[in-house]
């Protein structure tokens, strides 16, 4: 059974900083590139940050590059999401989501194609 579980959410002031984690189960992480979508209150859930099966290779949405960063651990099976600078705009429930790739420096944006998520942790920022 797959399990995605994220964790790291909380409520924060406006330029805090939090990380964000994925514990991945379940399934050949290596195999699989990892995304983070976010969804705000009354708005689509959207790619935040991806990374490749290898870490070699990331996307940023343009909201939040230079102050996010992704990263992951392959023989921990964990992906995170280093976030700085934050702003009451981020405030959103944040969810990991996974897909194979054969394209070891692939990374995956598509949420319709995305194999597994987590619940998601929710991110407040006040202001």
């Amino acid at each position: 059974q797959v399990q995605l579980v994220e964790s790291g959410g909380g409520l924060v002031q406006a330029g805090a900083s939090l990380r964000l984690s994925c514990a991945a189960s379940g399934l050949q992480f290596n195999y699989y590139a990892m995304t983070w979508f976010r969804q705000a209150p009354g708005k689509e859930r959207e790619p935040v940050a991806a990374v490749s099966r290898s870490g070699g290779s990331t996307y940023y949405a343009d909201s939040v590059k230079g102050r996010f960063t992704i990263s992951r651990d392959n023989a921990k099976n964990t992906v995170s999401l280093q976030m700085n600078s934050l702003k009451s705009e981020d405030t959103a429930v944040y969810y990991c989501a996974a897909r194979t790739n054969g394209n070891i420096s692939g990374v995956d944006t598509n949420k319709n194609a995305m194999a597994y998520w987590g619940k998601g942790t929710l991110v407040t920022v006040s202001s």
